[in-house]
């Protein structure tokens, strides 16, 4: 007999429901999370297959995180990552009340799978390696965003009582801003600079000094401008400096993020045909590894991948109507670094910018051109991984045109 489990995620416990083939609940629980809860878990799933396996029965959950599911698909569980929306559409095939329980929940999901189980996807068997490359490229761009909100927030907030800063130091992520910057986070203490103390405080942000930088980052910050008043001048800087250190902090967390994502990336063994392909380098071919994975088995075709990373338009016919539009349910990490990838590409590769502006000279917007060039290098990507090659331009684009430059971005 065929038993399916759903399992309610919620942050302190979870429902379990176990159906047979028949749709009948054989089984329920809730069991905490942590590893009791866990050890909760197999035990019950070993009572329903007696001397059998307990990883024959298959796992459906509303998400593909969290220490529960990695436990499961290391004891060698299949698990089922079901999109929240489609258990609300799957539950409303049983009542049009509105009625909604976790273990009601738990039992939807278990339903899934002994209705539908074919037409979804069980969690790709990656490697260990490509899964901590996942944790780390992502942890690294959510770092990087984060550290722009930060950014973001100080220049407003230097907008209001220290526009000079922002003259002097433009891009406020560099080490010689962030220095200069918390030594003087006022007009106030602004004024007390000298051209020898910028100098010093350039060289310990291990910026070169030149010939009237200091002179001209000081002139900068102390010149003449309206002032708020003193009590609230030093309460705004005492803000700036403030969002200055945890600028430095988040820069110092995201260099650590970069080398152990270049450590994990340099040692799997496609990094090298990956970053043999125009526009990606260790980042940007880390990002999209995470995110595609290394199992062979999980896209069946190029159009499952594309798909997924939602450069295949997706079409909406009825009747007379018909609209070819951009995909918008897709994994949206590797959507955003397969438009970085092509932006790259056009001043890497002579064929991709030739591709580029043909669809530009069609009419496409600089975005639309940009999600159909990664289209196609996404094509030349599995290509390489999947026949165990490095990228070569003249196989990938056959007639480039003579004239292209891919300097002519």
């Amino acid at each position: 007999m065929r038993i399916t489990c759903g399992i309610d995620w919620s942050e302190r416990h979870h429902d379990v429901a176990l159906m047979d083939e028949a749709g009948q609940v054989v089984g329920r629980a809730r069991i905490g999370d942590d590893l009791a809860g866990f050890t909760q878990l197999i035990e019950l799933l070993a009572e329903q297959t007696g001397q059998e396996e307990p990883t024959r029965i298959d796992i459906a959950i509303e998400t593909d995180k969290g220490l529960l599911v990695a436990s499961l698909v290391a004891a060698g569980f299949r698990v089922f990552a079901i999109n929240p929306r489609a258990v609300a559409r799957y539950r409303e095939r049983h009542g049009q009340a509105g009625g909604k329980s976790d273990p009601g929940d738990a039992a939807v999901l278990a339903d899934i799978l002994r209705i539908d189980r074919h037409r979804h996807r069980s969690l790709p068997a990656d490697t260990a390696l490509v899964r901590g490359i996942k944790a780390v490229a992502r942890q690294h761009k959510e770092a990087i965003w984060a550290r722009q909100q930060t950014v973001s927030r100080l220049r407003s907030l230097l907008r209001d009582f220290y526009p000079a800063a922002l003259q002097a130091f433009p891009i406020l992520t560099h080490a010689a801003a962030l220095t200069v910057l918390r030594a003087a986070p006022t007009p106030k203490a602004a004024a007390r600079l000298t051209p020898a103390r910028v100098a010093t405080l350039l060289r310990r942000a291990g910026r070169r000094n030149d010939p009237g930088l200091a002179e001209r980052v000081a002139s900068q910050l102390r010149q003449d401008a309206m002032r708020q008043p003193a009590e609230v001048e030093q309460a705004l800087g005492v803000a700036a400096a403030g969002l200055l250190d945890i600028i430095t902090a988040m820069t110092s967390a995201i260099k650590a993020l970069e080398e152990q994502l270049s450590d994990f990336f340099a040692r799997h063994r496609q990094a090298e045909i990956i970053t043999s392909i125009p526009g990606l380098g260790t980042v940007l071919g880390a990002r999209i590894l995470g995110e595609i994975g290394d199992d062979p088995a999980r896209f069946s075709d190029i159009a499952g991948l594309r798909g997924f990373a939602g450069t295949a338009p997706i079409t909406r016919a009825s009747g007379k109507s018909k609209i070819v539009s951009a995909r918008h349910i897709r994994n949206d990490r590797l959507a955003d670094a397969c438009h970085w990838w092509a932006f790259a590409a056009i001043t890497k590769s002579l064929g991709a910018r030739a591709h580029y502006d043909r669809r530009r000279a069609a009419g496409d917007t600089h975005n639309a051109a940009l999600r159909n060039l990664a289209n196609k290098l996404i094509a030349k990507l599995w290509h390489c991984l999947h026949n165990n090659v490095p990228y070569n331009e003249t196989t990938a684009w056959p007639t480039p045109p003579a004239h292209a430059s891919p300097q002519a971005a």
